[in-house]
């Protein structure tokens, strides 16, 4: 098998993607714009070729580096990144060499907020009512059908970036008034907690992996109020998550793929979905399926494309959680308090990549245990600021 990794080296955990694809036997061709020479060694050690390009936006010098490792390889038979911002050119490289996997028709449904809504509908699964505004009068309309709070954010956007809460009509009509020109998608605020169904579909469609997460606040409002966040897998998944999440899988017929489904689970303990994601979850989290469970995701992944098989047997022993500290903070405990203290839980830690740190802050430490109690009391330990009880 030849495969093409689009920038291999960024996240920096995703060079395991790589080796694990190499350990099972495929030609491992590495496209990005980074220079070889700072790659990290086992990386470069995983790659059977690499083609730097000065700039991975110039579709045209990603055209000549596939044509370069079709010359030299023969046909192509994966490519990928794992992230959701090269999405679209992954799509654009796979239509146009004829690649397995995700085309270019098939990333309105994946891309556009307002799109997905109507996949959860064809899913029988409950979304949160919206639109894309088209124009002022219509957004106020949305808004006096609909009510207070709103939610503004781009239709195609990564994370929250760009997205707003309204509470008033006032504070809707000041952002109409400088409404970016892009499509904006405004949806009613739903009150509840973030909740995922995360895993890997084999190529057959079949779920081979699940997991599911929860935040201890929202994305958006960790960005918007620039404050911390954690977030834990579950031991396990609530049938209903479960049941909404598979039936998503199966109306976007997605086969050997990662997938990052977020959900909202409200006050009366209902379920609304919010979007979806065809990759892994950010940050960290893939470690975290991995010391969640005891097994090599990236190992699996790798077995899924070459030969369709996932070999582990994984019951989620632990509950595994990432907790953020930001740099602008000043915390009550010290790294070395933090260490010495929980270092029996402590199963990673490390500086966070600036691209991430509005969300997940500047440094991360990733805990496990079977207890929740545990995991949460660490976490309250790790982001206690100065003068707190």
């Amino acid at each position: 098998m030849n495969f093409v990794y689009l920038s291999p080296h960024f996240p920096p955990n995703y060079y395991q993607f790589c080796t694990a694809l190499r350990s099972l036997g495929a030609n491992v061709l590495g496209l990005a714009d980074e220079p070889y020479n700072n790659l990290r060694g086992e990386l470069k050690g995983a790659l059977n070729e690499y083609f730097f390009v000065p700039n991975l936006h110039n579709y045209d010098d990603l055209v000549r580096a596939l044509g370069y490792f079709t010359h030299q390889y023969g046909k192509l038979d994966g490519l990928d990144s794992m992230s959701e911002y090269w999405l679209e050119t992954e799509a654009r490289l796979r239509t146009d060499f004829n690649i397995d996997g995700l085309k270019i028709n098939d990333l309105p449904t994946i891309k556009r907020k307002s799109l997905m809504k109507s996949m959860f509908k064809k899913a029988g699964v409950l979304a949160a009512p919206g639109t894309v505004i088209r124009s002022a009068a219509q957004a106020r309309k949305f808004a006096a059908e609909t009510g207070f709070p709103l939610i503004a954010k781009p239709d195609i956007g990564v994370g929250a970036a760009k997205t707003y809460k309204f509470e008033t009509l006032s504070q809707l009509d000041d952002f109409l008034t400088v409404l970016p020109p892009v499509d904006y998608f405004l949806e009613k605020f739903i009150e509840g907690d973030m909740i995922t169904f995360d895993g890997l579909t084999d190529q057959n469609g079949d779920v081979v992996f699940s997991s599911s997460m929860r935040y201890s606040k929202g994305v958006m409002e960790t960005v918007n109020e620039d404050s911390d966040i954690y977030y834990y897998t579950l031991r396990q998944i609530p049938p209903d998550l479960d049941a909404a999440g598979r039936a998503i899988i199966q109306t976007y017929e997605i086969k050997k793929r990662f997938f990052h489904f977020e959900f909202f689970r409200t006050p009366d303990e209902g379920l609304v979905a919010l979007e979806v994601n065809m990759r892994p979850p950010g940050g960290l989290t893939t470690d975290m399926f991995n010391y969640a469970n005891d097994i090599n995701i990236y190992y699996e992944w790798a077995n899924i494309i070459l030969h369709n098989r996932f070999s582990s047997a994984f019951s989620r022993p632990f509950h595994c959680c990432y907790i953020g500290r930001k740099a602008n903070f000043s915390y009550k405990h010290t790294h070395r308090e933090i260490l010495s203290r929980y270092k029996e839980f402590i199963v990673a830690h490390e500086d966070i990549s600036g691209i991430f740190s509005a969300a997940l802050g500047n440094y991360g430490y990733v805990v496990r245990s079977p207890e929740l109690d545990e995991v949460l009391a660490i976490a309250q330990f790790i982001q206690a600021k100065e003068g707190s009880q």
